[in-house]
């Protein structure tokens, strides 16, 4: 049973790094799609980052630039930098894996941004 569990969260300040991980367990081939979304408070989720099945990394407008995403395929973990952080980038951060029609979440982890 494929599993995610994300580490990391917690109290950032604007203008600070952070580092976000997600660990997978479970055995799964052919992955299409593993990165990142997020839902701020009082908002829908939406994407931050992810690799599709040819490595092709995608990034929310609002994440280019500041946010990265990087694996490690030996340790099945996906991070996600988050340099100069904002008060809007406050949220709970989920991992999430889609293949075919089956899609994967993680828990998700708090990220919130002081001023």
């Amino acid at each position: 049973q494929v599993q995610l569990v994300e580490s990391g969260g917690g109290l950032v300040q604007a203008g600070g790094s952070h580092r976000l991980s997600c660990t997978r367990s479970g055995l799964i081939f052919d992955i299409d799609r593993m990165g990142w979304y997020r839902q701020p408070p009082g908002k829908q989720r939406e994407l931050v980052a992810q690799f599709d099945l040819d490595g092709t990394i995608e990034y929310a407008e609002s994440v280019k630039g500041r946010f990265t995403i990087s694996r490690d395929n030996a340790k099945n973990t996906v991070y996600l930098q988050m340099n100069s952080l904002k008060r809007e980038d406050t949220a709970v951060y989920h991992c999430a894996l889609h293949r075919g029609s089956r899609e994967y979440w993680g828990q998700g982890t708090q990220v919130t941004v002081s001023s």
